[in-house]
């Protein structure tokens, strides 16, 4: 891959600001362009499209002509095809992974991770084009009954701003894999590594095949309720889920969310303090200030080892020092907007006012050249009880609040007492009690002496009001199939 250390990402920034369907750039058709920023220094960026209810009905009468020629591209072209692309964002990593650190705040060396997984995912759903497989039903002599999975037709992915091209390259391949058609509705936020990756993958498919079309929720909201959109899926809010399904069903539309999670890190006493300091700044994802939805948030550590992990984490979390995203040696990023920033003080600031100890952080960052940006610094409070609202509501910034247990039983249900249940990370070095812990907790991935991450193949969501659905294994592929059932009468008309 190039190497942009350095580098200035001016340079490398998307130069097509338009709407992408249909095989070319159109301007949104009420002329509206929004102005998209640098959260690390308040700089504009450019100036993207807004796309508003009338561009999403085009984009989709051009997609319905994608899908219908995209359909019908063999499996294994389909596959050679999205191995292409694969093939380019490896190439083009470096300044993909720079647009978003511009853009979304996060660090340059972590979205470099970003675009490796981006390609895998695009690898790995092509290499699956053939498991889209139908079964066969015994029905006695001259009757053949058989199954087949056949594509959806539209399918609207609605992105969040954390992970922009991550999210982007890796969302669209598991419908373009199936034969589907793809809009792509990057985070308002941060558009531009959606709208490059556009302008890289132009003219691979048929016209119509992949479309981007940055807006805000105006186009969400067009892009859940159009009844030619087959299937729609979010990654975003709880809030914003609720909108999504709200809308679309007004035509019965299936969905795919993943959503908010306010999730447990639970240290048993048998743990190793230094080990469980490890996973609680991993589980937190200082690196992109905690803006993630399977960030550990909540830390359960037991009476008999609470003080000794406090103490090592205050030293291990020095390492993540705020700082430019696009410095290649910056270890933790910026918070994605003002308004963002300032609800994750205003949490920062109820903490404080309800009685929590701040261990580490708790403050604003500022200095030198940060002063224009969204900084915080990695924020630790102990003695957090049940009832603050650090406990209970999702921040998505670098917060973590501790909580101190002796009976197990109550602290499960304290785990469990959110709406909330995507991840739970268990630590203990005996096996039955890391098992009796993974079962009771109300969770869709559970990690044992591990946090973090995320393994290609393994299905990821949640439940309760985290989320419908899974992603990243085999059954995303088969959510954007639907199964039709055949029936022969081999001894023909009667």
């Amino acid at each position: 891959m190039t190497d942009h250390v350095g580098a200035d990402y001016r340079a490398v920034l998307p130069s097509n600001l338009d709407l992408h369907y249909g095989g070319t750039w159109s301007k949104p058709g009420a002329g509206r362009y929004v102005d998209t920023l640098n959260p690390a220094t308040g700089e504009v960026l450019a100036s993207v499209a807004d796309a508003g209810a009338a561009d999403v009905d085009a984009a989709v009468k051009a997609a319905q002509k994608g899908f219908a020629e995209w359909r019908d591209v063999k499996p294994l072209e389909r596959a050679r095809i999205l191995k292409e692309i694969a093939a380019l964002l490896r190439k083009h990593g470096d300044e993909l992974a720079l647009i978003d650190a511009a853009n979304c705040g996060n660090p340059y060396t972590e979205m470099k991770g970003d675009a490796t997984i981006a390609a895998a995912q695009m690898e790995f759903f092509a290499g699956l084009v053939t498991e889209m497989k139908g079964d066969t039903i015994p029905m006695g002599p001259e009757r053949i009954n058989m199954t087949v999975r056949e594509p959806i037709g539209v399918v609207a992915r609605i992105l969040a701003f954390n992970h922009p091209f991550m999210f982007c390259g890796g969302k669209m391949a598991a419908p373009l894999a199936a034969g589907n058609a793809v809009i792509i509705k990057p985070p308002a936020q941060a558009p531009l590594s959606a709208l490059r990756l556009a302008e890289l993958v132009d003219g691979l498919m048929p016209a119509g095949a992949f479309s981007v079309l940055p807006g805000g929720t105006e186009a969400g909201a067009a892009l859940a309720e159009h009844p030619d959109v087959a299937k729609v899926t979010l990654i975003g809010s709880v809030a914003a889920g609720k909108a999504v399904m709200r809308g679309a069903s007004t035509t019965l539309k299936p969905v795919l969310l993943e959503l908010g999670g306010k999730n447990a890190l639970i240290a048993f006493p048998d743990s190793d303090p230094d080990r469980i300091a490890d996973a609680i700044v991993r589980g937190m994802n200082f690196g992109w200030c905690g803006q993630s939805c399977g960030s550990t948030s909540r830390a359960f550590l037991h009476e008999d080892l609470h003080d000794a992990v406090l103490d090592r984490v205050a030293e291990r979390v020095e390492r993540y020092t705020p700082g430019i995203p696009t410095d290649p040696d910056t270890t933790m990023g910026a918070l994605v907007s003002r308004a963002h920033f300032k609800n994750v003080m205003d949490f920062i600031d109820s903490a404080k006012s309800e009685g929590a100890r701040t261990v580490t952080g708790g403050h604003a960052v500022t200095d030198g050249a940060l002063a224009e940006g969204c900084f915080i610094a990695p924020t630790i409070f102990a003695d957090v009880t049940a009832d603050m609202r650090i406990a209970r509501e999702e921040i998505f910034g670098p917060v973590l609040a501790v909580r101190k247990w002796s009976d197990e039983a109550d602290m499960m249900a304290e785990v469990n007492g959110l709406p909330f249940g995507l991840t739970c990370s268990i630590w203990s070095k005996d096996l039955a009690t890391a098992h009796r812990a993974a079962s009771r907790a109300e969770a869709g991935f559970v990690w044992i002496n591990e946090v973090g991450l995320h393994f290609l193949g393994a299905p990821f969501g949640g439940v309760k009001q985290s989320g419908i659905g899974r992603e990243e294994g085999i059954g995303e592929l088969i959510s954007f199939t639907h199964e039709k059932n055949i029936h022969i009468n081999l001894a023909g008309q009667a």
